[in-house]
Protein backbone atom coordinates (compact mmCIF):
# COMPACT_ATOMS: atom_id res chain seq x y z
CA UNK A 1 0.00 0.00 0.00
CA UNK A 2 1.31 3.44 -0.87
CA UNK A 3 2.26 5.79 1.93
CA UNK A 4 -0.03 8.79 2.14
CA UNK A 5 1.68 12.06 1.38
CA UNK A 6 1.77 14.40 4.36
CA UNK A 7 2.03 18.12 4.82
CA UNK A 8 4.75 19.92 6.71
CA UNK A 9 4.72 19.77 10.48
CA UNK A 10 4.37 23.51 10.61
CA UNK A 11 1.31 23.55 8.36
CA UNK A 12 -1.23 23.61 11.18
CA UNK A 13 -1.82 26.38 13.66
CA UNK A 14 -2.45 25.33 17.25
CA UNK A 15 -5.96 23.96 17.65
CA UNK A 16 -6.83 25.01 14.11
CA UNK A 17 -7.13 23.35 10.70
CA UNK A 18 -4.98 20.38 9.77
CA UNK A 19 -1.95 20.39 7.53
CA UNK A 20 -4.05 19.14 4.61
CA UNK A 21 -7.70 19.27 3.56
CA UNK A 22 -9.30 16.11 4.92
CA UNK A 23 -10.41 15.18 1.39
CA UNK A 24 -6.74 14.94 0.41
CA UNK A 25 -5.92 12.84 3.47
CA UNK A 26 -8.74 10.48 2.53
CA UNK A 27 -7.72 10.30 -1.13
CA UNK A 28 -4.08 9.50 -0.27
CA UNK A 29 -5.32 6.72 1.99
CA UNK A 30 -7.49 5.25 -0.75
CA UNK A 31 -10.90 6.38 0.50
CA UNK A 32 -13.25 7.33 -2.35
CA UNK A 33 -15.30 10.56 -2.28
CA UNK A 34 -18.57 8.60 -2.08
CA UNK A 35 -17.24 6.85 1.04
CA UNK A 36 -16.67 10.15 2.83
CA UNK A 37 -19.06 12.53 4.61
CA UNK A 38 -17.47 15.94 5.16
CA UNK A 39 -17.96 17.85 8.41
CA UNK A 40 -16.07 20.92 7.32
CA UNK A 41 -12.66 21.10 5.59
CA UNK A 42 -10.73 19.18 8.25
CA UNK A 43 -13.11 16.52 9.65
CA UNK A 44 -15.02 13.76 7.88
CA UNK A 45 -16.87 10.57 8.63
CA UNK A 46 -15.98 7.37 6.79
CA UNK A 47 -18.98 5.34 5.71
CA UNK A 48 -18.90 1.76 6.93
CA UNK A 49 -19.88 0.61 3.43
CA UNK A 50 -16.20 0.98 2.56
CA UNK A 51 -15.62 -2.44 4.12
CA UNK A 52 -17.63 -4.05 1.32
CA UNK A 53 -15.01 -2.82 -1.15
CA UNK A 54 -11.84 -3.33 0.86
CA UNK A 55 -12.94 -6.15 3.17
CA UNK A 56 -10.85 -8.85 1.43
CA UNK A 57 -7.60 -6.91 1.27
CA UNK A 58 -4.71 -8.22 3.35
CA UNK A 59 -4.54 -6.85 6.87
CA UNK A 60 -1.85 -4.40 7.90
CA UNK A 61 0.34 -4.87 10.97
CA UNK A 62 -1.49 -4.09 14.21
CA UNK A 63 0.36 -2.31 17.04
CA UNK A 64 -1.07 -1.32 20.42
CA UNK A 65 0.38 1.39 22.65
CA UNK A 66 -0.03 1.01 26.40
CA UNK A 67 1.91 2.19 29.45
CA UNK A 68 3.12 1.68 32.96
CA UNK A 69 0.70 2.61 35.74
CA UNK A 70 -0.19 6.27 35.15
CA UNK A 71 0.45 9.12 37.55
CA UNK A 72 -1.69 12.28 37.71
CA UNK A 73 1.06 14.16 35.84
CA UNK A 74 0.58 12.28 32.55
CA UNK A 75 3.04 10.04 30.76
CA UNK A 76 2.33 11.00 27.15
CA UNK A 77 0.80 7.75 25.90
CA UNK A 78 -1.32 9.54 23.32
CA UNK A 79 1.68 11.61 22.26
CA UNK A 80 3.63 8.38 21.77
CA UNK A 81 0.78 6.75 19.83
CA UNK A 82 0.51 9.70 17.46
CA UNK A 83 4.28 10.08 17.29
CA UNK A 84 4.73 6.42 16.36
CA UNK A 85 2.25 6.82 13.52
CA UNK A 86 4.16 9.88 12.32
CA UNK A 87 7.48 8.06 12.78
CA UNK A 88 6.31 5.16 10.61
CA UNK A 89 5.20 7.65 7.95
CA UNK A 90 8.52 9.50 8.24
CA UNK A 91 10.35 6.23 7.46
CA UNK A 92 8.30 5.77 4.28
CA UNK A 93 5.66 3.39 5.57
CA UNK A 94 1.89 3.82 5.23
CA UNK A 95 0.37 4.23 8.67
CA UNK A 96 -2.93 5.10 10.32
CA UNK A 97 -3.50 5.97 13.97
CA UNK A 98 -6.76 4.96 15.68
CA UNK A 99 -7.80 6.70 18.91
CA UNK A 100 -10.72 6.94 21.30
CA UNK A 101 -12.72 10.15 21.29
CA UNK A 102 -12.02 12.22 24.43
CA UNK A 103 -14.83 12.72 26.96
CA UNK A 104 -15.94 16.10 28.23
CA UNK A 105 -15.70 14.94 31.85
CA UNK A 106 -11.91 14.46 31.91
CA UNK A 107 -11.46 17.44 29.56
CA UNK A 108 -13.06 19.84 32.05
CA UNK A 109 -11.89 17.92 35.11
CA UNK A 110 -8.31 16.84 35.74
CA UNK A 111 -6.94 15.20 32.60
CA UNK A 112 -7.63 17.80 29.96
CA UNK A 113 -7.83 16.99 26.26
CA UNK A 114 -7.01 13.71 24.56
CA UNK A 115 -5.31 14.82 21.35
CA UNK A 116 -1.62 14.48 22.26
CA UNK A 117 0.54 17.58 22.23
CA UNK A 118 3.56 19.37 20.88
CA UNK A 119 4.52 18.10 17.43
CA UNK A 120 2.56 14.85 18.01
CA UNK A 121 -1.02 16.05 18.04
CA UNK A 122 -4.30 15.37 16.29
CA UNK A 123 -5.73 18.46 14.63
CA UNK A 124 -7.97 20.34 14.88
CA UNK A 125 -7.75 19.63 18.57
CA UNK A 126 -10.67 21.86 19.59
CA UNK A 127 -12.97 19.88 17.28
CA UNK A 128 -11.73 16.54 18.64
CA UNK A 129 -12.05 17.57 22.28
CA UNK A 130 -15.34 19.45 21.99
CA UNK A 131 -18.21 17.48 20.44
CA UNK A 132 -16.39 16.51 17.19
CA UNK A 133 -19.29 15.16 15.09
CA UNK A 134 -21.64 14.62 18.01
CA UNK A 135 -21.06 10.89 18.58
CA UNK A 136 -20.94 11.13 22.39
CA UNK A 137 -24.16 13.11 22.45
CA UNK A 138 -25.81 10.47 20.25
CA UNK A 139 -24.68 7.77 22.68
CA UNK A 140 -26.12 9.71 25.63
CA UNK A 141 -29.39 10.29 23.73
CA UNK A 142 -29.75 6.60 22.89
CA UNK A 143 -28.95 5.60 26.47
CA UNK A 144 -31.40 8.08 27.98
CA UNK A 145 -34.14 7.15 25.53
CA UNK A 146 -33.85 3.58 26.76
CA UNK A 147 -33.96 4.73 30.39
CA UNK A 148 -37.09 6.81 29.69
CA UNK A 149 -38.83 3.89 27.98
CA UNK A 150 -37.91 1.62 30.89
CA UNK A 151 -39.38 4.02 33.44
CA UNK A 152 -42.48 4.46 31.31
CA UNK A 153 -42.94 0.70 31.04
CA UNK A 154 -42.56 0.44 34.79
CA UNK A 155 -45.17 3.16 35.43
CA UNK A 156 -47.62 1.51 33.04
CA UNK A 157 -47.12 -1.99 34.42
CA UNK A 158 -45.60 -3.42 31.25
CA UNK A 159 -43.33 -6.47 31.34
CA UNK A 160 -44.17 -6.90 35.05
CA UNK A 161 -41.55 -4.26 35.86
CA UNK A 162 -41.45 -2.68 39.32
CA UNK A 163 -39.38 0.37 40.33
CA UNK A 164 -37.13 -1.78 42.50
CA UNK A 165 -36.45 -4.05 39.52
CA UNK A 166 -34.98 -1.33 37.29
CA UNK A 167 -31.20 -1.17 37.11
CA UNK A 168 -30.61 1.22 34.20
CA UNK A 169 -29.37 4.71 35.09
CA UNK A 170 -29.10 7.91 33.04
CA UNK A 171 -25.94 9.08 31.23
CA UNK A 172 -24.25 12.48 30.99
CA UNK A 173 -20.90 13.49 29.48
CA UNK A 174 -19.89 15.80 32.34
CA UNK A 175 -18.27 14.89 35.65
CA UNK A 176 -20.99 15.62 38.23
CA UNK A 177 -20.84 13.65 41.47
CA UNK A 178 -24.08 15.27 42.68
CA UNK A 179 -25.89 13.01 40.19
CA UNK A 180 -24.43 9.74 41.44
CA UNK A 181 -27.48 9.12 43.62
CA UNK A 182 -30.80 10.86 42.98
CA UNK A 183 -34.53 10.26 43.29
CA UNK A 184 -36.78 10.51 40.24
CA UNK A 185 -40.44 10.04 39.38
CA UNK A 186 -41.86 12.50 41.88
CA UNK A 187 -44.53 13.77 39.45
CA UNK A 188 -48.09 12.44 39.85
CA UNK A 189 -48.55 9.17 37.99
CA UNK A 190 -44.86 8.31 37.87
CA UNK A 191 -43.11 5.51 39.71
CA UNK A 192 -40.70 7.11 42.21
CA UNK A 193 -37.38 5.36 42.60
CA UNK A 194 -33.78 5.95 43.52
CA UNK A 195 -31.33 5.96 40.66
CA UNK A 196 -28.42 8.05 39.37
CA UNK A 197 -26.27 9.05 36.43
CA UNK A 198 -23.15 7.51 34.96
CA UNK A 199 -20.68 9.12 32.61
CA UNK A 200 -21.50 8.64 28.94
CA UNK A 201 -18.18 6.87 28.50
CA UNK A 202 -19.31 4.34 31.13
CA UNK A 203 -22.57 3.56 29.30
CA UNK A 204 -23.01 0.10 27.84
CA UNK A 205 -24.17 1.88 24.68
CA UNK A 206 -20.67 3.35 24.35
CA UNK A 207 -19.08 -0.06 24.89
CA UNK A 208 -21.36 -1.48 22.21
CA UNK A 209 -20.48 1.28 19.74
CA UNK A 210 -16.81 0.45 20.19
CA UNK A 211 -17.30 -3.32 19.66
CA UNK A 212 -20.01 -3.43 16.98
CA UNK A 213 -19.08 -4.71 13.53
CA UNK A 214 -21.65 -2.56 11.72
CA UNK A 215 -25.18 -1.21 11.89
CA UNK A 216 -26.87 -4.61 12.00
CA UNK A 217 -24.59 -5.86 14.76
CA UNK A 218 -25.05 -2.56 16.61
CA UNK A 219 -28.83 -2.94 16.62
CA UNK A 220 -28.64 -6.58 17.69
CA UNK A 221 -26.33 -5.70 20.58
CA UNK A 222 -28.52 -2.77 21.66
CA UNK A 223 -31.53 -5.08 21.85
CA UNK A 224 -29.69 -7.26 24.41
CA UNK A 225 -29.10 -4.47 26.94
CA UNK A 226 -30.77 -5.43 30.22
CA UNK A 227 -32.71 -2.60 31.88
CA UNK A 228 -33.85 -4.57 34.91
CA UNK A 229 -35.76 -7.60 36.14
CA UNK A 230 -39.46 -8.36 36.30
CA UNK A 231 -41.17 -9.19 39.58
CA UNK A 232 -40.71 -12.84 38.64
CA UNK A 233 -36.97 -12.33 38.21
CA UNK A 234 -36.87 -12.52 34.40
CA UNK A 235 -34.52 -10.13 32.56
CA UNK A 236 -36.15 -7.27 30.65
CA UNK A 237 -34.14 -5.95 27.72
CA UNK A 238 -34.17 -3.05 25.28
CA UNK A 239 -35.52 -5.50 22.73
CA UNK A 240 -38.43 -6.35 25.01
CA UNK A 241 -39.24 -2.62 25.29
CA UNK A 242 -39.08 -2.13 21.53
CA UNK A 243 -36.30 0.42 22.00
CA UNK A 244 -33.46 -1.00 19.89
CA UNK A 245 -34.66 0.40 16.57
CA UNK A 246 -34.98 3.98 17.80
CA UNK A 247 -31.64 3.72 19.61
CA UNK A 248 -29.97 2.50 16.42
CA UNK A 249 -31.57 5.39 14.53
CA UNK A 250 -29.99 7.85 16.97
CA UNK A 251 -26.63 6.12 16.43
CA UNK A 252 -26.88 5.85 12.63
CA UNK A 253 -24.14 8.40 12.03
CA UNK A 254 -22.20 7.70 15.23
CA UNK A 255 -21.32 4.23 13.94
CA UNK A 256 -19.17 5.85 11.23
CA UNK A 257 -15.54 6.57 12.27
CA UNK A 258 -14.24 10.15 12.20
CA UNK A 259 -11.27 10.88 9.94
CA UNK A 260 -8.76 13.55 10.98
CA UNK A 261 -4.97 13.87 10.80
CA UNK A 262 -1.87 14.63 12.80
CA UNK A 263 0.07 17.85 12.46
CA UNK A 264 2.18 16.08 9.86
CA UNK A 265 -0.75 14.82 7.79
CA UNK A 266 -0.76 11.22 9.04
CA UNK A 267 -4.36 9.91 8.94
CA UNK A 268 -6.14 9.40 12.27
CA UNK A 269 -9.45 7.65 12.86
CA UNK A 270 -11.09 8.86 16.08
CA UNK A 271 -14.05 6.74 17.13
CA UNK A 272 -15.89 5.77 20.34
CA UNK A 273 -14.68 6.48 23.85
CA UNK A 274 -15.36 3.81 26.49
CA UNK A 275 -13.70 4.36 29.89
CA UNK A 276 -10.71 2.12 30.50
CA UNK A 277 -11.22 1.75 34.26
CA UNK A 278 -14.93 0.94 33.88
CA UNK A 279 -15.42 -0.38 30.35
CA UNK A 280 -12.83 -1.73 27.89
CA UNK A 281 -11.02 1.51 27.09
CA UNK A 282 -10.31 1.05 23.39
CA UNK A 283 -11.33 2.75 20.17
CA UNK A 284 -13.76 1.03 17.83
CA UNK A 285 -13.45 -2.28 16.04
CA UNK A 286 -14.93 -0.67 12.91
CA UNK A 287 -12.22 2.02 12.78
CA UNK A 288 -9.45 -0.53 13.26
CA UNK A 289 -10.83 -2.83 10.58
CA UNK A 290 -11.03 0.00 8.07
CA UNK A 291 -7.52 1.17 8.95
CA UNK A 292 -6.04 -2.34 8.72
CA UNK A 293 -7.36 -2.73 5.16
CA UNK A 294 -6.08 0.68 4.04
CA UNK A 295 -2.59 0.92 5.58
CA UNK A 296 0.40 -1.31 6.18
CA UNK A 297 0.70 -0.23 9.81
CA UNK A 298 -2.08 0.61 12.28
CA UNK A 299 -1.21 2.10 15.65
CA UNK A 300 -3.95 2.07 18.28
CA UNK A 301 -3.99 3.12 21.92
CA UNK A 302 -5.29 1.25 24.96
CA UNK A 303 -6.41 3.26 27.96
CA UNK A 304 -4.30 3.70 31.11
CA UNK A 305 -1.70 1.08 32.07
CA UNK A 306 -1.22 -2.38 30.58
CA UNK A 307 -3.20 -3.90 33.47
CA UNK A 308 -6.25 -1.91 32.34
CA UNK A 309 -6.74 -0.98 28.68
CA UNK A 310 -4.21 -3.43 27.26
CA UNK A 311 -5.56 -6.39 29.23
CA UNK A 312 -9.04 -5.61 27.91
CA UNK A 313 -7.64 -4.94 24.43
CA UNK A 314 -6.23 -8.46 24.38
CA UNK A 315 -9.07 -10.30 26.13
CA UNK A 316 -12.16 -8.34 25.09
CA UNK A 317 -11.58 -6.32 21.93
CA UNK A 318 -9.18 -8.53 19.97
CA UNK A 319 -11.10 -11.66 20.89
CA UNK A 320 -14.44 -10.10 19.82
CA UNK A 321 -13.03 -8.71 16.58
CA UNK A 322 -10.74 -11.61 15.64
CA UNK A 323 -7.77 -9.24 15.38
CA UNK A 324 -4.17 -10.21 16.19
CA UNK A 325 -1.72 -7.55 17.39
CA UNK A 326 1.87 -8.04 16.26
CA UNK A 327 3.62 -5.75 18.74
CA UNK A 328 3.01 -3.52 21.74
CA UNK A 329 4.65 -0.34 22.96
CA UNK A 330 4.82 0.24 26.71
CA UNK A 331 5.29 3.94 27.49
CA UNK A 332 7.35 5.00 30.49
CA UNK A 333 8.75 8.26 31.76
CA UNK A 334 11.55 9.08 34.17
CA UNK A 335 9.12 11.10 36.24
CA UNK A 336 6.58 8.26 36.52
CA UNK A 337 9.30 5.78 37.51
CA UNK A 338 10.49 8.17 40.20
CA UNK A 339 6.91 8.69 41.39
CA UNK A 340 6.44 4.94 41.83
CA UNK A 341 9.87 4.75 43.45
CA UNK A 342 8.72 7.13 46.18
CA UNK A 343 6.25 4.49 47.34
CA UNK A 344 3.61 7.05 48.27
CA UNK A 345 0.32 7.71 46.44
CA UNK A 346 0.17 10.74 44.19
CA UNK A 347 -3.20 12.46 44.25
CA UNK A 348 -4.77 14.19 41.30
CA UNK A 349 -4.04 17.90 41.47
CA UNK A 350 -1.16 17.39 43.93
CA UNK A 351 1.91 19.58 43.64
CA UNK A 352 4.95 17.96 42.06
CA UNK A 353 7.03 16.47 44.89
CA UNK A 354 10.49 17.96 45.07
CA UNK A 355 12.05 14.51 44.79
CA UNK A 356 10.62 14.16 41.26
CA UNK A 357 12.26 17.41 40.19
CA UNK A 358 15.78 16.43 41.27
CA UNK A 359 18.08 14.12 39.25
CA UNK A 360 18.03 10.71 40.92
CA UNK A 361 18.81 7.57 38.86
CA UNK A 362 18.50 5.43 42.00
CA UNK A 363 14.91 6.60 42.46
CA UNK A 364 14.22 5.65 38.85
CA UNK A 365 15.49 2.15 39.60
CA UNK A 366 13.30 1.90 42.71
CA UNK A 367 10.25 2.57 40.54
CA UNK A 368 11.27 0.03 37.91
CA UNK A 369 9.19 -2.88 39.34
CA UNK A 370 6.00 -1.18 38.14
CA UNK A 371 7.33 -0.90 34.59
CA UNK A 372 8.57 -4.49 34.79
CA UNK A 373 5.11 -5.76 35.74
CA UNK A 374 3.40 -3.86 32.96
CA UNK A 375 5.87 -5.24 30.41
CA UNK A 376 5.20 -8.69 31.85
CA UNK A 377 1.45 -8.12 31.50
CA UNK A 378 1.83 -7.67 27.75
CA UNK A 379 4.16 -10.67 27.43
CA UNK A 380 1.53 -12.81 29.16
CA UNK A 381 -0.45 -12.46 25.93
CA UNK A 382 2.41 -13.53 23.65
CA UNK A 383 2.98 -10.08 22.13
CA UNK A 384 6.53 -8.66 21.91
CA UNK A 385 7.21 -5.36 23.66
CA UNK A 386 9.04 -2.19 22.72
CA UNK A 387 9.53 0.08 25.72
CA UNK A 388 9.38 3.76 24.84
CA UNK A 389 10.78 6.30 27.28
CA UNK A 390 8.96 9.55 26.57
CA UNK A 391 11.68 12.08 27.24
CA UNK A 392 11.00 15.29 29.15
CA UNK A 393 13.36 18.33 29.11
CA UNK A 394 14.53 17.85 32.71
CA UNK A 395 15.47 14.17 32.35
CA UNK A 396 19.20 13.49 32.77
CA UNK A 397 21.16 11.01 30.67
CA UNK A 398 21.76 8.79 33.73
CA UNK A 399 18.06 8.70 34.51
CA UNK A 400 17.13 7.85 30.93
CA UNK A 401 19.75 5.08 30.83
CA UNK A 402 18.33 3.67 34.08
CA UNK A 403 14.82 3.67 32.60
CA UNK A 404 15.96 1.93 29.41
CA UNK A 405 17.92 -0.67 31.38
CA UNK A 406 14.89 -1.37 33.57
CA UNK A 407 12.73 -1.98 30.51
CA UNK A 408 15.23 -4.36 28.92
CA UNK A 409 15.66 -6.25 32.19
CA UNK A 410 11.88 -6.66 32.34
CA UNK A 411 11.82 -8.46 29.00
CA UNK A 412 11.24 -5.71 26.45
CA UNK A 413 12.66 -6.77 23.10
CA UNK A 414 13.73 -3.18 22.44
CA UNK A 415 13.91 -0.05 24.59
CA UNK A 416 14.25 3.36 22.94
CA UNK A 417 13.80 7.05 23.68
CA UNK A 418 10.96 8.93 22.00
CA UNK A 419 11.08 12.68 21.41
CA UNK A 420 7.82 12.86 19.48
CA UNK A 421 6.48 15.74 21.57
CA UNK A 422 9.39 18.01 20.63
CA UNK A 423 10.25 16.68 17.16
CA UNK A 424 7.18 14.90 15.80
CA UNK A 425 7.79 12.00 13.43
CA UNK A 426 11.52 12.68 13.27
CA UNK A 427 11.70 12.28 17.02
CA UNK A 428 9.95 8.89 16.79
CA UNK A 429 12.05 7.33 14.02
CA UNK A 430 13.96 5.10 16.44
CA UNK A 431 10.69 3.97 18.00
CA UNK A 432 9.21 3.21 14.57
CA UNK A 433 12.27 1.20 13.53
CA UNK A 434 12.19 -0.74 16.80
CA UNK A 435 8.52 -1.61 16.37
CA UNK A 436 9.10 -2.78 12.81
CA UNK A 437 12.04 -4.90 13.99
CA UNK A 438 10.13 -6.74 16.74
CA UNK A 439 6.65 -7.04 15.18
CA UNK A 440 5.65 -10.66 14.88
CA UNK A 441 8.37 -12.00 17.17
CA UNK A 442 7.65 -14.40 19.99
CA UNK A 443 4.89 -16.97 20.44
CA UNK A 444 2.19 -14.72 18.99
CA UNK A 445 -0.93 -13.19 20.47
CA UNK A 446 -3.17 -15.34 22.64
CA UNK A 447 -5.82 -14.43 25.26
CA UNK A 448 -5.07 -14.85 28.94
CA UNK A 449 -7.87 -17.32 29.63
CA UNK A 450 -10.27 -19.54 27.65
CA UNK A 451 -13.88 -18.45 27.37
CA UNK A 452 -14.90 -21.94 28.51
CA UNK A 453 -13.37 -21.33 31.95
CA UNK A 454 -15.77 -20.60 34.83
CA UNK A 455 -16.34 -16.92 35.44
CA UNK A 456 -14.62 -17.01 38.83
CA UNK A 457 -11.50 -18.49 37.18
CA UNK A 458 -11.43 -15.73 34.56
CA UNK A 459 -11.59 -13.10 37.29
CA UNK A 460 -8.91 -14.89 39.29
CA UNK A 461 -6.65 -15.12 36.23
CA UNK A 462 -6.70 -11.36 35.74
CA UNK A 463 -6.39 -10.65 39.47
CA UNK A 464 -3.46 -12.95 40.15
CA UNK A 465 -1.55 -13.01 36.86
CA UNK A 466 -2.06 -9.39 35.73
CA UNK A 467 -2.53 -7.43 38.97
CA UNK A 468 -0.34 -9.62 41.17
CA UNK A 469 -3.08 -10.31 43.76
CA UNK A 470 -2.83 -13.25 46.12
CA UNK A 471 -6.47 -14.10 45.46
CA UNK A 472 -10.00 -12.75 45.06
CA UNK A 473 -12.56 -11.90 47.74
CA UNK A 474 -16.17 -11.80 46.51
CA UNK A 475 -18.73 -9.80 48.48
CA UNK A 476 -21.94 -11.67 49.43
CA UNK A 477 -23.77 -9.88 46.60
CA UNK A 478 -21.02 -10.74 44.11
CA UNK A 479 -21.08 -14.39 45.19
CA UNK A 480 -24.83 -14.52 44.62
CA UNK A 481 -24.42 -12.93 41.19
CA UNK A 482 -21.60 -15.33 40.39
CA UNK A 483 -23.81 -18.34 41.02
CA UNK A 484 -26.57 -16.89 38.85
CA UNK A 485 -24.23 -15.92 36.00
CA UNK A 486 -22.22 -19.13 35.85
CA UNK A 487 -25.10 -21.09 34.35
CA UNK A 488 -26.57 -18.40 32.13
CA UNK A 489 -25.73 -16.80 28.76
CA UNK A 490 -22.80 -14.95 30.35
CA UNK A 491 -20.92 -18.15 31.16
CA UNK A 492 -18.79 -17.92 27.99
CA UNK A 493 -18.23 -14.15 28.06
CA UNK A 494 -14.93 -12.46 28.93
CA UNK A 495 -14.64 -10.33 32.06
CA UNK A 496 -14.22 -6.56 32.07
CA UNK A 497 -12.56 -5.53 35.33
CA UNK A 498 -13.50 -2.12 36.74
CA UNK A 499 -10.92 -0.68 39.14
CA UNK A 500 -8.68 2.30 39.77
CA UNK A 501 -6.10 3.18 37.13
CA UNK A 502 -3.59 4.53 39.66
CA UNK A 503 -2.43 1.18 41.01
CA UNK A 504 -1.91 -2.37 39.83
CA UNK A 505 -4.19 -3.22 42.73
CA UNK A 506 -7.72 -2.02 43.54
CA UNK A 507 -6.30 0.59 45.96
CA UNK A 508 -4.97 3.88 44.49
CA UNK A 509 -2.83 4.27 47.62
CA UNK A 510 -0.62 1.34 46.52
CA UNK A 511 1.86 2.50 43.83
CA UNK A 512 4.77 0.49 42.47
CA UNK A 513 4.29 -3.27 42.30
CA UNK A 514 2.09 -4.23 45.27
CA UNK A 515 1.77 -7.86 46.33
CA UNK A 516 0.05 -9.96 48.96
CA UNK A 517 -3.31 -8.21 48.55
CA UNK A 518 -6.65 -9.88 47.89
CA UNK A 519 -8.69 -8.25 45.15
CA UNK A 520 -12.18 -7.37 46.43
CA UNK A 521 -14.99 -7.85 43.93
CA UNK A 522 -17.94 -5.83 45.16
CA UNK A 523 -20.42 -6.60 42.38
CA UNK A 524 -20.85 -8.33 39.03
CA UNK A 525 -22.90 -6.74 36.24
CA UNK A 526 -23.69 -8.56 33.01
CA UNK A 527 -23.38 -6.43 29.89
CA UNK A 528 -25.19 -8.67 27.42
CA UNK A 529 -25.06 -6.16 24.60
CA UNK A 530 -21.38 -5.38 24.93
CA UNK A 531 -20.63 -9.05 25.41
CA UNK A 532 -18.79 -9.12 28.74
CA UNK A 533 -19.34 -9.28 32.48
CA UNK A 534 -18.22 -6.25 34.50
CA UNK A 535 -16.51 -6.99 37.82
CA UNK A 536 -16.48 -3.93 40.10
CA UNK A 537 -13.30 -4.10 42.18
CA UNK A 538 -12.87 -1.93 45.26
CA UNK A 539 -14.39 1.53 45.32
CA UNK A 540 -15.13 2.57 41.77
CA UNK A 541 -17.63 5.16 40.57
CA UNK A 542 -19.19 5.26 37.12
CA UNK A 543 -19.75 9.02 37.54
CA UNK A 544 -16.50 10.84 38.42
CA UNK A 545 -16.53 14.15 40.27
CA UNK A 546 -14.72 17.40 39.64
CA UNK A 547 -11.25 17.99 41.13
CA UNK A 548 -10.41 20.83 43.49
CA UNK A 549 -9.33 23.00 40.57
CA UNK A 550 -11.34 21.98 37.46
CA UNK A 551 -9.68 22.62 34.14
CA UNK A 552 -13.02 24.03 32.97
CA UNK A 553 -12.11 27.27 34.74
CA UNK A 554 -9.23 27.80 32.30
CA UNK A 555 -11.11 27.21 29.04
CA UNK A 556 -12.32 30.29 27.19
CA UNK A 557 -13.04 31.80 23.79
CA UNK A 558 -11.17 34.79 22.38
CA UNK A 559 -12.92 37.71 20.68
CA UNK A 560 -11.92 36.11 17.38
CA UNK A 561 -13.71 32.86 18.31
CA UNK A 562 -10.58 30.82 19.07
CA UNK A 563 -10.89 28.32 21.94
CA UNK A 564 -8.04 28.49 24.45
CA UNK A 565 -7.14 26.52 27.56
CA UNK A 566 -7.68 23.00 26.21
Amino acid sequence: MAAPSGGGAGGAREGGPGALPVKRVASALGIRPDELELHGPDVAKVRTEILRRIGKRPLGTYVVVTAMTPTPFGEGKTVTTIGLGQGLAATGRSAVVTLRQPSLGPLFGTKGGGTGGGRAEVVPRDRVNLHLTGDLHAVAAAHNLLAALADDACARGRHDLAPEGLTIRRALDVNDKALRRIRIGLEDGSAPRETGFEATAASEVMAILALAEGTADLRARLSRIEVGRSRAGAPVTAGDLGAAGAMAALLRDAVKPNLLQTREGTPVLVHAGPFANIAHGNSSVIADRIALRLADWVVTEAGFGADMGAEKFFNVKCRAAGLRPAAAVVVATVRALKAHGLGAPLRSGAKLPGALDRPDPALVERGAPNLAKQVENVLLHGVPVVASVNRFPGDTEDEVRAALAAARAAGAAEAVVSEAFARGGEGARDLADAVVAVAGRGPGYHPLYPLEAPLREKIAAVATRVYGASGVEFSPGARASLEALEGGPTARLPVCMAKTQFSLSHDPKLPGRPSGFALPVAALRPAYGAGFVVALCGEISTMPGMPGEPRARHVDVTDEGEIVGL
